[in-house]
């Protein structure tokens, strides 16, 4: 496998979190239109709607998480970066972002042991009686992505620039003479 289609297949992957996180948006928007419209028009009430749109949600941040850790866009504080040099800026960068794969990583098995814990308590929901488990699994997953798209981040940053998607590294390195389009 060559640099290239290596690097494209991270691409794929990264690109594939990002649809699945957007999926989630769309899954949770749906059920919550439904629900109001059938509430509404019809007098008629999805059962465990509530208990499935917290999941729902849970799922969706967890996944939205997985989608904004490679990026980068989340929302950033980066007063001390921005009146950094192009060097330290990069370092800042590496610093940070092995510090969110050590906070991620920790919530990772967090959430798994929680997980585990429902699935073995067998609990479940309270009108249709779905167990909660499932949920979380996808909920897990998603955050193992994090993890996944956080390590090639962190790989990246560190051994290779020039393959970031961050327009503040571009820039920076442009600032740097590191490359010659911003």
């Amino acid at each position: 496998m060559t640099t290239t289609s290596a690097r494209s297949l991270m691409d794929r992957f990264i690109d594939s979190i990002e649809w699945i996180a957007a999926f989630f948006v769309g899954v949770v928007a749906l059920n919550t239109f439904t629900a109001i419209v059938l509430r509404k028009f019809f007098s008629v009430a999805i059962p465990d709607y509530y208990n499935i749109g917290q999941f729902l949600l849970g799922i969706l941040i967890f996944w939205g998480i997985a989608a904004t850790s490679y990026r980068g866009a989340h929302i950033t504080v980066d007063l001390v970066w921005a009146n950094s040099s192009p060097r330290y800026q990069r370092w800042i960068d590496i610093f940070a972002t092995l510090v969110l794969l050590f906070v991620v990583v920790m919530q990772t098995i967090t959430l798994y042991d929680k997980v585990a814990s429902t699935r073995a308590d067998h609990v479940l929901t309270s009108d249709l009686s779905l167990p909660i488990w499932p949920f979380f699994a996808v909920a897990w997953i998603g955050d193992v992505s994090a993890v996944l798209l956080i390590a090639i981040r962190s790989w990246r940053l560190i051994f290779h620039p020039d393959q970031m998607h961050d327009p503040h590294l571009k820039r920076a390195q442009a600032q740097a003479g590191g490359m010659t389009n911003g």
